[in-house]
């Protein structure tokens, strides 16, 4: 059966979404949670929460989905062993290096990989298994096909979800928010650039960015027989009685076989909805998923009276209890009563009386223990031995029960006993050089010009599919004894799996054996056509102990988030080669919507396009593998006028990105950083090295 997983970002969304029938809550404890504007929990709130879900067959999961610095790990790997020792079911984490401490600290407090880790293929499934993971949360822009394909082979648990806001970005992959505004995403303070409007080609204050919620009510029981483990509500920001009617609907549908009617759908749309919903990611269908949010979908005060009513009175009967009294003379009366899972108590009461008339029978005394209303127990069955002509006043059964019933409760409440472990260990970080060498990266074949092979950089990157169609372009890199790795594409489904293989097998053959990998999954399909791998940026390297698990996984090199601050970068233990990124329009977004096709109508993708917000800023749209999309940032980051800083880092590599420059332009921008050229674009920006992020 489907576990149903409900958000809980308050103390009463706990209730709410446990009384309407959710299998297990996932919250927020504490600054390392993906939803820094929800309430979240203080510890008394949080211990108070497990033991209230625990009582009631409700599992508990604790978001610590932020990339952490580290600075922050001790203080973060003190919170995991809080909620390690509170019974806390698992913890859902986004970082790898979080990952690792949090496995070292606490070896048997259970990992969830969030979607934010980018999991979109069965490898990265793998992959994280490899690490200790033990369920994946997959990318929410997966269809059915491709998930059957992960589901059904997977080593590990995995969650789809099925309601709730869409990001325009892939997961863990959007860093819009932190570059326009130094509020990161990856860091729980997304200030959602994607629902702002932009100008587009023939689009003026539009909403290109901004999807409609999803909605894959009508397809669990398909999810079911996929091999999906959980499925997922978002909402944390959302308030108790939103989480009370999806939770409701979706448990009925979900456990009891209840399609959704007209009123349920409309419920769902006056909860909350962006022009109503979509499935178009699930079913392949993405040419209507854009909406937004107006004022008419906020008159729901009624329906959320309603709700509140409904999950603030009373209790809902959900936890299966069996029990088996025994009644004999001169015998103090016993009664056990065991749950599903088999956790059984047992309580005595008074000594049974002689009976003045008929004695108690096994009928009339189970009457009594099936009266379980306003517990949480609901009676399954009642057995048990009862010798003739005893009695016992209804009273005293009545208080049997309410004893044993209590006493189940508490030893259900009761954590389990659980290891410490100890904070984990780096390597030490090998010798460097004073001065990195420098890396350009292209994404067309027209900047490989032979004027930049004659700057003779270290390594040159270059688009996996311009290698494989045009080997011959690098040739003057490699006339000059230049390095070159094939760019993995930022997303690989496991439909698109064999078209890469196809492409990285015809470029191994031409001679190239190494590539730039920016995804889990992605390992894997590399070293499989033979190839070494370096580690892109989408690996999200924010700390020293993400770079020890790219070590441990063989990695030649890696690559440090541009969300750091210089001061971060340079304290790093770098246990592997470590670049970074010092010039170039940064990625913002990568999308599987075509942002250029909706934008005019028709499939005109090939040709970059650009993305205009309110206050002028003009952001690069260009075409992505698999007709997906990226954005780029507004403003190039420059660094060549402050390279004693980045020198100062310890890195083995300075990376020039060059996206929209022409062929000339990048000459001039690589001999800028050599000293050789006095070159400046307008509109400039030092990025985050200097300011971070929130």
């Amino acid at each position: 059966m489907l576990e149903l997983l409900s958000p809980a970002g308050s103390p009463e969304s706990v209730v709410a979404a446990v009384q309407s029938g959710a299998d297990a809550v996932y919250l927020g404890l504490g600054g390392f949670n993906a939803r820094q504007g929800a309430k979240n929990f203080t510890d008394e709130e949080f211990l108070s929460a497990v033991q209230y879900c625990h009582e009631r067959g409700c599992k508990v999961y604790v978001t610590l989905n932020t990339l952490c610095s580290d600075r922050e790990l001790t203080e973060l790997a003190a919170l995991a062993g809080f909620i390690s020792s509170a019974g806390t079911d698992a913890v859902i984490v986004q970082d790898l290096g979080v990952s690792r401490v949090v496995r070292s600290v606490c070896p048997d407090l259970p990992i969830h990989a969030s979607t934010q880790m980018s999991v979109h293929n069965l490898a990265g499934v793998h992959a994280a298994a490899q690490m200790g993971v033990t369920r994946v949360v997959l990318a929410r822009e997966l269809s059915i096909d491709q998930i059957r394909i992960i589901a059904g082979r997977a080593p590990i648990e995995v969650e789809v979800f099925v309601h709730g806001a869409f990001c325009f970005c892939h997961s863990g992959q959007c860093y819009m928010s932190a570059l326009i505004g130094r509020r990161s995403g990856n860091r729980g303070m997304c200030a959602q650039p994607c629902r702002m409007q932009y100008s587009m080609s023939r689009r003026a204050d539009d909403y290109p960015l901004s999807l409609k919620d999803n909605c894959l009510v009508q397809y669990l029981d398909e999810l079911d027989r996929a091999g999906v483990k959980c499925i997922k509500i978002e909402g944390r920001m959302k308030r108790p009685e939103y989480t009370a009617i999806v939770t409701d609907i979706y448990h009925r549908a979900a456990h009891e076989g209840v399609q959704p009617t007209e009123k349920d759908m409309e419920k769902l749309r006056l909860a909350f909805s962006r022009d109503g919903f979509t499935d178009g990611y699930y079913t392949g269908r993405k040419q209507d998923m854009h909406g937004i949010r107006s004022d008419s979908d906020k008159d729901a005060a009624k329906l959320f009276s309603e709700a509140r009513k409904a999950y603030a009175t009373g209790e809902m009967r959900r936890v299966d209890v069996d029990f088996s009294i025994a009644l004999r003379a001169g015998v103090p009366a016993a009664l056990t009563a065991t749950d599903a899972e088999g956790v059984s108590v047992c309580v005595a009461g008074p000594v049974p009386e002689p009976a003045q008339t008929a004695g108690l029978t096994l009928s009339s005394v189970s009457a009594q223990l099936y009266k379980t209303g306003g517990t949480p127990y609901r009676c399954r069955r009642a057995v048990g031995e009862i010798e003739p002509g005893l009695f016992l006043p209804a009273a005293a059964i009545n208080e049997l029960r309410r004893s044993v019933l209590d006493a189940l409760t508490q030893k259900r409440a009761a954590a389990p006993a659980r290891r410490t472990g100890r904070f984990p260990a780096l390597s030490l970080p090998s010798a460097r050089p004073r001065h990195p060498v420098l890396n350009v990266q292209v994404v067309s074949r027209e900047q490989l010009s032979p004027e930049l092979a004659e700057t003779q950089p270290a390594n040159v990157y270059v688009p996996l599919q311009i290698l494989s169609e045009s080997p011959e372009a690098v040739q003057p890199f490699l006339d000059a004894g230049c390095g070159v790795a094939a760019v993995l594409p930022r997303v690989i489904t496991d439909t698109e799996t064999e078209g890469v293989a196809s492409m990285l097998r015809k470029v191994r053959d031409s001679g190239f054996d190494q590539a730039l990998v920016g995804n889990l999954g992605h390992i894997a399909l590399a070293r499989a056509a033979g190839f070494a791998v370096r580690g892109d940026f989408g690996l999200n390297a924010f700390n020293s102990h993400t770079l020890q698990v790219l070590a441990d996984a063989g990695l030649l090199s890696a690559t440090a988030s541009f969300e750091l601050r210089l001061a971060q970068v340079r304290d790093l233990i770098k246990c592997l080669d470590t670049e970074l990124i010092i010039y170039g329009r940064l990625p913002a977004m990568v999308s599987d919507q075509c942002i250029i096709s909706h934008s005019a109508d028709t499939c005109a993708c090939q040709a970059p396009a650009t993305l205009s917000d309110r206050m002028g800023s003009v952001f690069p749209v260009m075409k992505e593998f698999g007709c997906r999309n990226v954005i780029y940032n507004a403003h190039k980051l420059f660094l060549a006028d402050k390279i004693e800083d980045v020198l100062s880092c310890g890195l083995w590599a300075g990376r020039l990105l060059f996206t929209t420059e022409t062929a000339r332009e990048c000459v001039l921008v690589t001999r800028a950083y050599q000293g050789q050229s006095d070159y400046r674009p307008n509109g400039l920006t030092r990025g985050l090295y200097y300011r971070g992020v929130e």
